[in-house]
């Protein structure tokens, strides 16, 4: 690997670079979905069961115990109806607030790694025509076309085209596992707001 990292030149430091951020991203995505996993259809059903024998106030203690994005978003809508009452309008829109807030935390480190395997094989093909261009001079130089030396200039400067692929590539099907994941976690989000609001709305809980 080292061998395979000289040859590349100059430009597989940069191609390093981003690799070691597209692996930290997917690391930290990873640790934040776990921190947001939640049961919302159980959730629901528990909080619902709280609210109706123990009150609003117990509703808002169970979202406390919880730390996921979703048991945010509802404790602002049970916190707001303790305010204002039976008012979906006022209600719908602290959830509204909120949830901005806890998608934008699911969503942040995608720009970075729709950047990064973006950005890596741009390196790579820079590489490889600094790379042709260092073989044709050599070419020029010699004053004659050696094939084995025409050949090994034109390996070498596809070193970096094909490592800056390799890393755009799992770092894309990350991307769109992640991206999925989050559409999915809002999507789920707008339900289960919408479950709750109904509930207070029809039931009119203290």
């Amino acid at each position: 690997m080292v061998v395979f990292f000289q040859k590349g030149g100059v430009f597989m430091w940069p191609l390093l670079f981003c690799a070691i951020a597209g692996v930290a991203f997917i690391i930290e995505r990873f640790i934040a979905f776990a921190k947001a996993s939640i049961n919302a259809k159980k959730f629901g059903e528990e909080l619902k069961g709280i609210i109706r024998k123990k009150g609003v106030d117990e509703g808002i203690k169970y979202c406390q115990q919880n730390r996921a994005p979703l048991a945010r978003v509802i404790e602002s809508g049970l916190t707001e109806y303790k305010k204002v009452g039976a008012k979906k309008s006022e209600i719908e829109e602290a959830i509204t607030v909120i949830a901005n807030d806890e998608l934008a935390f699911l969503e942040s480190g995608l720009p970075i790694l729709s950047a990064v395997s973006t950005i890596a094989p741009i390196i790579g093909f820079l590489g490889t025509v600094s790379g042709m261009i260092r073989a044709f001079d050599a070419v020029a130089i010699a004053g004659e076309i050696e094939p084995t030396l025409v050949a090994s200039g034109i390996s070498e400067a596809l070193i970096t085209t094909a490592t800056g692929l390799s890393i755009a590539f799992p770092i894309v099907l990350f991307y769109v596992y992640f991206s999925t994941r989050a559409n999915g976690y809002t999507r789920m989000m707008e339900t289960l707001s919408s479950d709750i609001v109904g509930f207070l709305m029809e039931e009119n809980p203290q």
